[in-house]
């Protein structure tokens, strides 16, 4: 870590922090290591952990990677008209006014496929259509929770209330025998497998608890998606995708045969709730520096910002954290603040006004929504820069 810390150093010492960077070797590396875990299925990748065109670009471009999986539906028509051709949105979505460019644009319709669980859904749709002739592709999302104790236990997000394979094969009927719509997908994340770490530091009775969890959870999803799938392409004999997994999940994921297609976006920039799995260990890729700017006492500095928690339950985890030099912690006082964030840990004395302190993200690509620039880093050397969403005047959420 010091020789990274080094390598930052001097490939931003031109640059006046705060700044992000993305260490291009670390992010192709993961990128191989998702493919490798993938195990020959293509991997789609999740937009919102990366919220950047150039890398959304640059990771399509290597084998194994097909297709992305947006978060709105502003978004989506925005990367089709920027040469994506295959988008699925993993949201259902209430913008009318893009339903209604969907409809009425056929390079659109054919591009980007929308998330359906419920005819309501289909209701808004036509509503927003305008005259709209264009037939929208859509993807039904199986809810992948875990229910114990004849369901009065649920472990998992609250997404599709779609469940059972009768279900989603009465909704493929539905869709499909509605002019103006064709059923082109399938779609379930398990959350609570892909997306929390199963060794979380220094509570061993915790993490075995949630390996025994896990283990349950996908072997009760592995039948079920398995059935669901069967009993959907009873309807629709022709589906293109079954879409399931994330950065967490995929090897485990790519192994159900009734799976064609893994999602993942935040194995790519590796951030720190990404530290707690014992199925794989990513490198860091995406960091932010915040100068320092003030050495209140022995074993203190305060650095300029640094408040950028991450969405999800509130907790000391979507914290950034403090990650070069290593050894510097929060105030418990004070935390990570808006404007200024102290630190503390011998390392501090070491660090001078104008030094930087390296931090990592709690969650993928919610870094960008903080800064407009991503600097890429090669080496010791910043080759390139590429604008995030932000940077390109695009916050879709």
């Amino acid at each position: 870590m010091t020789s990274d810390r080094a390598r930052y150093d001097r490939a931003t010492a031109h640059l006046d922090a705060p700044l992000a960077l993305v260490d291009l070797d670390a992010f192709d590396a993961n990128a191989d290591d998702l493919v490798r875990r993938a195990g020959g299925k293509p991997v789609r990748v999740a937009s919102k952990s990366v919220r950047c065109r150039a890398l959304l670009e640059r990771v399509l471009a290597r084998p194994g990677f097909a297709g992305i999986m947006s978060y709105t539906l502003a978004e989506s028509l925005w990367l089709a008209r920027s040469g994506f051709e295959d988008v699925l949105l993993a949201y259902p979505s209430a913008d009318r006014a893009a339903f209604g460019e969907l409809a009425h644009d056929s390079k659109l319709a054919a591009a980007v496929t929308v998330m359906v669980d419920d005819p309501a859904q289909l209701d808004l749709i036509d509503r927003a259509r305008d005259g709209g002739a264009e037939e929208v592709r859509v993807c039904l999302e199986l809810d992948t929770a875990l229910h114990l104790l004849g369901g009065r236990v649920r472990v998992g997000a609250r997404r599709s209330p779609l469940r059972e394979p009768g279900q989603l094969a009465a909704l493929a009927r539905t869709v499909n025998e509605r002019p103006g719509f064709r059923v082109v997908g399938l779609m379930g994340y398990e959350g609570h497998i892909a997306g929390v770490g199963d060794a979380p530091a220094g509570r061993p009775v915790r993490s075995r608890m949630i390996r025994l969890m896990q283990g349950a959870a996908r072997r009760e999803l592995a039948a079920r998606r398995a059935e669901v799938v069967r009993a959907v392409r009873a309807v629709v004999p022709d589906l293109e995708f079954v879409n399931g997994g994330g950065t967490g999940s995929v090897a485990e994921t790519a192994a159900e045969d009734a799976v064609t297609e893994i999602a993942a976006g935040s194995g790519l920039y590796v951030p720190r709730l990404f530290d707690n799995y014992t199925s794989f260990r990513g490198r860091p890729a995406a960091l932010f520096a915040q100068p320092v700017v003030r050495r209140p006492g022995v074993g203190v500095v305060t650095v300029l910002g640094g408040g950028y928690p991450a969405s999800g339950a509130p907790g000391a985890d979507r914290l950034p954290v403090p990650y070069l030099p290593a050894g510097l912690r929060y105030d418990p006082q004070e935390g990570a603040g808006e404007v200024q964030t102290p630190l503390l840990g011998s390392p501090a004395d070491d660090l001078l006004i104008g030094d930087r302190v390296w931090f990592r993200h709690a969650k993928a690509g919610e870094l960008c929504e903080r800064f407009e620039t991503l600097h890429l880093v090669e080496g010791d050397r910043v080759t390139a820069t590429a604008p995030t969403y932000r940077g390109e005047g695009r916050t879709f959420l």
